[in-house]
């Protein structure tokens, strides 16, 4: 009997009684070298049924989407456009621009053409005993305004910053040709400011801050045409929509050495209220002055619009109307109308 014959019953016997298969079948199997491959062939010849096959479309199937988490059914709120008092003072953390940046303070202008219905000819030596040869009654104004924050968060408190601030106005008598076009008066106006955020409600009002604050405001000129006083003040900043109110209310501190004009209360009063209002790219303002202790309650109105002229650059129109329009002015009464530009804003 051949040598092959038992390897063949043998193989049958372990295959559980299937159908004997030639052995040149068998040896076939064996000589497949992939796994599955001869393991398929031995259960083909052993009469097992093979595995049920997937679908083509199981298998390629494509794996389930990992399901999305839902969307909320509200959008997150827009950030609130800043306010005008905020990106002023910095009252808010996006407004916040840190320490010793240059920043507006109060407008800055130039006003080429200016017309005053009563100009102050003792004002200016030259001017005096001149008549009508005095000062013009058209001139230009120019006013350059800056302050800097020195210190944020002060004594360990997030909420109280300290600013230092400058305001310099020059009034040119520029077409005054008969006595020389000169600077009829020079206002210089260092301050510093205790600023303290707050938030509170008034009359429908938001109270963001109230500033504490020193200035000094002189115009640099010698015996009687010296102008100078201190002051120490507290100032209220409110805000409804696009107006913005700030109230300010003064002490003036008493000269030692003389006092050049002891009389400016008289005329200049113990504060002022400023009224902002801005409604897309224009600006209006509003400054009051009363001294309600005197009969005709001497002040002054000054009205300010800022409106787009081309790029950065803004038109800008002004109206005074009282006393107090500089120093050397303190106590002469006047209405002004100049037009002009502004580069920047302020309050």
């Amino acid at each position: 009997m051949p040598g092959g014959i038992p390897l063949a019953w043998l193989c049958a016997g372990l295959l559980g009684g299937a159908q004997a298969a030639p052995i040149a079948d068998w040896e076939g199997c064996s000589a497949i070298s992939a796994d599955a491959e001869r393991l398929a062939c031995y259960d083909r010849l052993a009469g097992r049924p093979p595995p049920a096959a997937a679908s083509g479309a199981e298998l390629h199937a494509a794996p389930e989407p990992v399901a999305a988490p839902l969307a909320p059914s509200l959008a997150p709120p827009e950030p609130q456009l800043l306010s005008a008092l905020s990106r002023h003072w910095e009252l808010d953390d996006e407004a916040k621009r840190g320490a010793f940046l240059f920043r507006p303070h109060r407008p800055n202008y130039f006003l080429p053409l200016k017309v005053s219905n009563s100009p102050n000819n003792a004002s200016f030596p030259a001017a005096q005993g001149q008549g009508d040869a005095g000062l013009d009654s058209v001139e230009t104004e120019l006013q350059l305004s800056f302050k800097i924050k020195g210190m944020q968060g002060v004594f360990g408190y997030d909420n109280v910053d300290l600013w230092f601030g400058y305001t310099s106005t020059s009034f040119w008598q520029a077409y005054n040709h008969s006595i020389s076009a000169p600077f009829r008066e020079n206002n210089y106006e260092p301050e510093a400011m205790l600023v303290f955020r707050t938030d509170y409600d008034l009359a429908g009002f938001r109270g963001r801050f109230l500033n504490l604050g020193l200035v000094h405001q002189s115009n640099g000129r010698g015996a009687a045409l010296s102008r100078s006083w201190n002051r120490v003040y507290a100032q209220f900043g409110l805000e409804r929509g696009n107006l913005a109110l700030l109230v300010r209310p003064w002490y003036r501190i008493p000269e030692r050495n003389g006092d050049d004009n002891p009389d400016i209360e008289d005329y200049m009063g113990h504060g002022d209220l400023l009224a902002v209002y801005s409604k897309g790219r224009h600006t209006y303002s509003l400054l009051l002055r009363s001294n309600f202790g005197t009969p005709d309650h001497r002040g002054a109105l000054k009205l300010n619009w800022s409106f787009p002229l081309v790029g950065r650059l803004r038109g800008y129109v002004q109206y005074f109307n009282g006393y107090g329009e500089s120093l050397i002015d303190y106590n002469h009464s006047q209405q002004s109308l100049g037009l002009g530009v502004s580069l920047t804003g302020g309050m």
